[in-house]
């Protein structure tokens, strides 16, 4: 399930499909100091209005100019949509000089898909899910893709995910197809990232099977996606060195799924989302307002979960859609005004779950097996890089892709304390970079070494960026919000988030474990 379906939390478990609240990321910074170019920079007064310094050795922080007026759900609803565009941002491989870059975990939310529902009475959105170069919006990349994605008989994949389709393929989409734009979303994120980590030769050109790990859930827009991310990062890879693995929870909970607290809060925060829904009278008479023009009960509108559809219109430059008759004409149509009603209590929710905190209780139990995973993996390469363990055979994963959903993203941002993160838009990207400082020699230079030096040296000199969709994130995530802002130290030390997945998020649940968390009754 996705963003529109709800506006909230719509399961529990194992068929974890969950959250429909809105985010708005207004807290974009910039911490680090350039050695390669900026891949397609915006310019430096930005439109959010936060403005970027040019130079300098002080680059932790970068903080907009404050809103005063409340976000536009209209606006806000475009850049949910994430139209493919040649302004992206994109600040991954960006580092001070001399560090070395070691590994980098990325998580996406599959591209741009056809609705999940379609409203009664009227028509479904026309649109065509089948790949052509001819027809925008399009990319360099997307004729050789569709070339090599005939060859994917060759490459191995996890039970289900052989029978899963690799490309869209329908003249009329079906429910939840990946559209052209989906794939050319993800084409464009895939390259980005190539451009931005080739000049620190982050996957070599002799790869091996274990350097390059992709996982997907088994739904045909997240492998899509996936495989569209995979192709503009590593054109026309290997398939035979490449397997694709399956996660059958959109949680990447692998097996530590079972957390009984974990349903609690969710209930809660649906029970908290369907207070303020039923109480927020301008929505009610606005669902029966749209269930008069397309002559049907409201109850039955609201099941067809309108604002699913009419994103997909929006997003794709479509009429809204009007009453269809039996005999071929059409009625009344449904109008902008209702569809901004319906955003705009979507961006009152996500302040009340701020506010109330049910939904990062969740998303700390929810997202600790996939955020312990990335921990562990990073631990593993920073131990190899400094010679405290030996490398496997093969190497280390040097770049792992998750390819999720919304329901996935959202709350790992917030188990991130990401809380004022947008939602994640389609094509989302989240990015975790593990780099190794400089080596401080041993002797006389060590004694001369000043205290952050030192410093870096205790840490093992391991260090994390945290991206999102291009912005540096990291100090403004929970184990790195602190971090002194005068120390010359540029980035956030890789223990600080190894504690924090082991010990400290736990501190929100009242429990110092996750397998206390998920069972204590204290929490």
């Amino acid at each position: 399930m996705d963003f529109s379906v709800c506006n909230g939390l719509c399961a529990v478990d194992k068929m974890v499909s969950a959250v429909a609240a809105s985010f708005s990321f207004s807290l974009i910074m910039v911490n680090l100091i350039p050695t390669t170019p900026i891949v397609e920079k915006r310019p430096l007064q930005a439109a959010d209005g936060a403005v970027r310094l040019a130079q300098g050795k002080s680059r932790k922080r970068v903080f907009p100019v404050p809103h005063t007026q409340k976000p536009n759900p209209i606006s806000e609803a475009y850049g949910y949509c994430n139209t493919p565009s040649h302004n992206e941002q994109a600040w991954e491989g960006h580092s001070p000089a001399d560090y070395k870059l070691l590994s980098v975990q990325v998580m996406i939310r599959h591209g741009d898909r056809y609705p999940l529902y379609s409203i009664p009475k009227t028509k479904r959105p026309a649109i065509n899910c089948t790949l052509s170069i001819s027809r925008n919006p399009s990319h360099p990349l997307l004729g050789s893709f569709i070339n090599h994605m005939a060859q994917g008989g060759h490459g191995h994949w996890e039970f289900p995910l052989a029978s899963v389709p690799r490309l869209p393929n329908h003249n009329t989409c079906e429910m939840g197809e990946l559209t052209q734009s989906g794939v050319v979303q993800h084409l464009r994120n895939g390259k980005l990232l190539r451009q931005a980590y080739q000049p620190h030769s982050l996957v070599p050109s002799d790869w091996s099977p274990r350097q390059v790990w992709v996982e997907t859930t088994g739904k045909s827009r997240t492998l899509q996606s996936g495989l569209a991310f995979l192709y503009g990062f590593l054109p026309e890879f290997d398939w035979k060195k490449l397997t694709v693995r399956h996660q059958w929870s959109t949680l990447f909970c692998g097996s530590s799924c079972d957390c009984p607290a974990r349903n609690r809060y969710l209930e809660e925060e649906q029970r908290r989302q369907y207070r303020l829904r039923v109480g927020d009278a301008e929505l009610e008479r606005t669902y029966a307002d749209m269930a008069r023009t397309l002559g049907i009960p409201t109850r039955n509108l609201r099941a067809a979960n309108p604002i699913d559809s009419l994103l997909c219109h929006l997003c794709h430059g479509l009429s809204f859609p009007c009453m269809s008759r039996e005999d071929g004409t059409t009625g009344g149509c449904l109008k902008m005004v209702q569809f901004a009603v319906i955003r705009r209590q979507q961006l009152d929710d996500e302040m009340d779950r701020r506010r109330e905190g049910l939904f990062r209780k969740y998303a700390i139990l929810a997202m600790y097996p996939y955020l312990n995973r990335t921990a562990t993996k990073m631990e593993r390469v920073a131990k190899a890089s400094t010679g405290s363990r030996s490398p496997r055979a093969g190497g280390e994963e040097v770049f792992t892709l998750s390819s999720a959903h919304d329901v996935t993203m959202a709350p790992l941002l917030s188990a991130l304390g990401l809380e004022e993160a947008r939602f994640p838009p389609f094509a989302a990207r989240l990015v975790f970079e593990l780099w190794k400082s400089p080596s401080v020699t041993q002797g006389q230079q060590e004694q001369k070494a000043g205290k952050d030096e030192r410093s870096k040296a205790r840490d093992g000199g391991c260090f994390i960026r945290v991206l999102y969709n291009g912005e540096d994130v990291t100090y403004h995530t929970t184990f790195c919000s602190s971090l002194d802002l005068h120390t010359s130290q540029p980035l956030c030390p890789l223990k600080k988030f190894l504690s924090f997945v082991r010990r400290d998020m736990f501190n929100v649940v009242n429990a110092t474990s996750y397998q206390e968390a998920c069972y204590s009754h204290t929490g």
